[in-house]
């Protein structure tokens, strides 16, 4: 076998094994439960890894990146809880407090995954750039745009809210991107969170976009 069909054999193997093990629950070493199979290179045949071969593959692990990425999203999410607990109080539809709850239970939850996976890789919740980064941070309200939602009631905030959450979620998929731009996301449980965050957010977005539109026509 050539020097450049081995490294492809390698790299196909681990793309292979990562895809069988990411959808695995656990920690981020899951040991795969199904065979692993080396793809050949180019006229060459497949080969099925032993699983001691398959064990020896060396997972991808986080980065400060990651770490920033988790800091800030926890940030990010907490001003988005904030302006889910003012629906009930500023509106009577009950499609957006239905909404807002959804929102609010789901962030919470992802809250408290992104403060245990900081724990669990020893570092703090908070870093030392969070001082000046949530004013920075794509999508998150200004103040005065705070300000303007809480003093809002019945249709104007249920414009207002779909308006500045939908600008929120879209922040959040910003952060996404630019966390792969900087070779993120690449540890198992990392890569499925931010999956998991452009699938929520994405969906959230086109429904907030519906509800928008039925407000102005």
């Amino acid at each position: 076998m050539t020097a450049s069909a081995r490294s492809y054999g390698v790299a196909a193997a681990l793309l292979l094994a990562l895809g069988l093990t990411a959808c695995t629950p656990g920690d981020d070493t899951p040991a795969p439960t199904s065979p692993v199979v080396q793809l050949g290179a180019p006229g060459e045949e497949n080969r099925t890894l032993s699983p001691e071969e398959a064990a020896d593959i060396e997972q991808p692990e986080h980065t400060d990146a990651d770490i920033a990425f988790m800091q800030m999203m926890i940030v990010h999410h907490d001003q988005a809880i904030t302006m889910t607990e003012w629906v009930d109080e500023r509106t009577s539809d009950r499609d957006l407090r239905l909404l807002a709850e959804r929102m609010r239970v789901g962030q919470e939850d992802e809250i408290e995954l992104m403060a245990n996976w900081l724990r669990d890789r020893g570092t703090p919740l908070e870093g030392d750039h969070m001082s000046h980064a949530a004013g920075s941070m794509p999508g998150m309200l200004t103040e005065d745009q705070l300000a303007e939602l809480e003093g809002a009631t019945g249709e104007d905030f249920e414009r207002l809210f779909l308006e500045y959450m939908i600008q929120h979620h879209n922040g959040a998929l910003e952060m996404v991107a630019d966390l792969r731009a900087a070779g993120g996301a690449m540890e198992i449980s990392m890569g499925r969170f931010a999956n998991d965050v452009e699938g929520d957010q994405g969906i959230e977005i086109a429904r907030m976009q519906q509800m928008l539109a039925a407000l102005d026509s």
